[in-house]
């Protein structure tokens, strides 16, 4: 069973940075797609970013690209994503995925979910 745990959310200026971190159990993103979804108070959950197992595929939505990117870890099988540039639009839940391959943007295509870290952009 693949456990994660998102850390790194909080409140920041918009203009700022933050970088997210997902821990899992041993290994596991050397063997999974690690990935990232936001979801704001009245919208649907939405893809952020993902990064295949071997490091060699990033996949970002178009929301946040150039402005947010994605790595890992594997030694201490953490998945990051950094945020810079974040607007008030950025603010959300942000939940951290695993999947033993890398299935789209759909939420319902991820089988592991932490339990998110509240991002919060001031104006």
């Amino acid at each position: 069973q693949v456990q994660l745990t998102e850390s790194g959310g909080g409140l920041v200026q918009a203009g700022g940075s933050l970088r997210l971190s997902c821990a899992a159990s041993e290994g596991t993103f050397g063997t999974h797609v690690g990935g990232w979804f936001r979801q704001a108070p009245g919208k649907e959950r939405e893809f952020v970013a993902a990064i295949s197992s071997s490091g060699g595929a990033i996949y970002l939505a178009e929301s946040v690209r150039g402005r947010f990117t994605i790595s890992k870890d594997d030694a201490k099988s953490t998945v990051f994503l950094q945020m810079n540039s974040l607007k008030p639009e950025d603010t959300a839940v942000y939940y951290c995925v695993a999947d033993q391959d890398y299935s789209g943007i759909r939420p319902g295509q991820y089988d592991y979910w932490g339990q998110g870290t509240q991002v919060t952009v001031s104006s």
